[in-house]
């Protein structure tokens, strides 16, 4: 079986590609939905925020409060490491027990937003980088996130450059015109199953 990651810079269209190759069939792992069910459920991780950034980071019906989380993260590059490193190991051990639920498929994917910056995109036999030039990214996530400019570019910087990402991804899909993603989808999906 083929592990596939899918990594992209903020609103560059990693849900829509991924969505694509589920309609495909292809079993999809998000490891942003999984942290953000960590976060949420596991007491370990959540009484080690609340000792080290305190009990405001969770309303009082014990939910995650994401925005003062974002907030905290991409304002503080160690608490930035420091959730990351309570979140990550738990993340890539749901993402390995998944797979042996996959075990049988051609391929599966792994979407995550920081797969490189993490270090994670090594256990990955391949990796696709989804592309949009930053000021479609801009657009899109002040559209769709009602938030600003400058939080947005606040987040951009914590992530690697298109550049970097382009350079060590495996395929690159160019997420500009909705109308070309299905062709460069199908085309990768014929490369990874004649893979296995």
């Amino acid at each position: 079986m083929l592990k596939v990651g899918i990594t992209g810079g903020i609103g560059s269209g990693k849900t829509t590609i991924c969505n694509l190759f589920k309609n495909l069939g292809v079993p999809i792992f998000s490891s942003d939905i999984e942290g953000r069910i960590i976060l949420n459920e596991d007491e370990e991780v959540r009484a080690e925020i609340v000792k080290t950034y305190g009990k405001d980071m969770f309303f009082s019906d014990g939910t995650l409060d994401r925005a003062r989380m974002v907030t905290l993260i991409f304002s503080d590059p160690k608490a930035l490491e420091h959730v990351s490193s309570l979140v990550h190991p738990k993340v890539q051990k749901r993402f390995e027990k998944w797979c042996a639920k996959n075990v049988g498929r051609p391929y599966v994917i792994k979407e995550a937003a920081i797969l490189f910056e993490s270090g994670h995109y090594h256990d990955l036999d391949k990796i696709i980088n989804v592309f949009a030039p930053k000021e479609v990214r801009l657009e899109r996530v002040i559209s769709r996130d009602k938030t600003i400019k400058e939080d947005v570019m606040k987040r951009m910087r914590f992530q690697y450059s298109d550049e970097e990402r382009n350079q060590l991804a495996d395929f690159i899909i160019m997420n500009e015109n909705i109308d070309d993603l299905m062709p460069q989808v199908m085309a990768l999906h014929e490369v990874f199953i004649n893979e296995t």
